[in-house]
């Protein structure tokens, strides 16, 4: 009877050092299926294991507001902050991070469309009508600028304030 180490190391007859392109392929191939075996579940091991001291899970909301008007004029600063003042800052009073940005999108008529752009960044409160209050964002600022759309992004992350 064979042991467990001979037979660990003796090649298959397909497979073998005489055959050095099949012996090398048959090796490449058992470390890829082991690799492969291995990732997916180290990646759920991370994201089970949740936020780490003070850090809370919490809702993060990204909103994209295109800065690019119908008669091709750009929104002003002006007009930028009072909308931040009446629609943005009385919803989510305990703060958001705004960031300038460049963005592209397929517009309705099919043309792609470069503009600058605000990224609002909003750690939700968690409360009930967190979605209620990004509409109500959305739907301003489509109607006061004439917009075909704000993006929206909302997706879960570790936060501490």
């Amino acid at each position: 009877m064979e042991s467990l180490r001979t037979m660990r190391t003796k090649p298959s007859a397909s497979a073998s050092p005489d055959r050095p392109g099949t012996y090398i392929l048959a090796r490449i191939v058992a470390v890829a299926f082991g690799i492969l075996l291995f990732v997916p579940t180290v990646g759920a091991a991370d994201q089970s294991t949740g936020c780490s001291g003070s850090q809370k899970m919490s809702q993060v909301a990204q909103l994209f507001f295109g800065r690019g008007l119908k008669d091709g004029a750009e929104l002003t600063e002006a007009d930028w902050s009072g909308f931040v003042a009446h629609e943005l800052t009385p919803r989510f009073p305990n703060g958001f991070t705004i960031i300038d940005s460049v963005g592209q999108w397929l517009n309705s008529q099919g043309v792609v469309t470069h503009q600058t752009s605000k990224l609002v960044e909003i750690a939700l409160p968690g409360g009930s009508d967190d979605a209620a209050k990004l509409d109500a964002v959305v739907d301003a600022y489509k109607f006061q600028f004439h917009q075909e759309s704000v993006g929206l992004i909302i997706g879960s992350a570790c936060v501490r304030f």
